[in-house]
């Protein structure tokens, strides 16, 4: 079963300080403002991911067709992940991780001990 946007912000909203924005006019989750994923809709409808570049590399080098980036994602921590394939787990996993890298220091205290 396709996860969808609506998975995605259920997941997310439960995080500190996670709120439903936009970013380049698609819809997104941003924690204290800063921009953990955005929804894209170019034809692939991927979900743009905050991740490390280690993390990027190896997700787009494995073998799960899920990952993968664009020229556009050339150089950024970002990873595209096709939420018609991608594994529900993976994904909201890959949700948590974005936040820990995009919640500043003071938020991530809230949920890590």
């Amino acid at each position: 079963m396709a996860v969808t946007w609506r998975d995605v912000v259920a997941h997310g909203i439960t995080l500190p300080e996670v709120a439903e924005s936009t970013s380049y006019g698609t819809p997104s989750l941003k924690v204290a403002g800063k921009l953990m994923c955005r929804l894209r809709t170019d034809s692939d409808g991927a979900l743009a991911l905050k991740c490390s570049m280690a993390d990027k590399e190896a997700l787009v080098a494995g073998t799960d067709p899920a990952f993968f980036t664009t020229p556009h994602y050339d150089g950024h921590a970002y990873v595209l992940a096709d939420l018609e394939v991608v594994e529900r787990e993976e994904l909201l996993e890959l949700v948590t991780d974005a936040w820990r890298i995009a919640a500043p220091a003071s938020v991530r205290k809230r949920l890590e001990p």
